[in-house]
């Protein structure tokens, strides 16, 4: 008897749209930026570099969306999550490797279940945000916070 749940996580189709929805934002507000989606397990499914996206942003962006869907809790939401662990844990987390704890990584969750994350660096931390958004969106993914 197979006991293993199936579990959904993000297709290359739906990771390409979000990329790329988040690029064309990133475009029309003036910004620069890599767009990164990763599957449930944290794995690169799609990414794209906008021409003039800073170099170290390729791996922030990923880590966001790796970040995003290890957790299912959008990276710029963080610092407040923290507030009410102890010390330790407030000082510890942020050392782990590829943890990003500013805005710009969001879960792709769907019918409450987690399925990727996407990751958007190179602009502001607001900008990169509001890519994020669009990339949930293009996907028809609640993007309210």
């Amino acid at each position: 008897m197979d006991v293993a749940a199936r579990q959904s996580t993000v297709g290359w189709q739906a990771a390409s749209a979000a990329v790329h929805a988040a690029v064309a934002h990133a475009a029309t507000i003036g910004a620069c930026v890599n767009a990164a989606v990763v599957d449930r397990a944290g794995q690169l499914v799609s990414f794209l570099r906008m021409p003039g996206a800073p170099l170290h942003s390729v791996d922030i962006a990923i880590d966001k969306a790796y970040t995003a869907a290890s957790f299912g809790l959008p990276t710029g939401d963080w610092a407040a999550a923290l507030s009410s662990h102890s010390e330790a844990v407030r000082q510890g987390l942020p050392l782990r490797p590829r943890m990003v704890m500013f805005g710009g990584g969001l879960p792709l969750v769907v019918a409450g279940e987690r399925i990727g994350g996407v990751g958007i660096s190179g602009g502001s931390e607001a900008q990169d945000e509001d890519c994020a958004q669009a990339g949930l969106a293009a996907l028809g993914l609640d993007t309210a916070r």
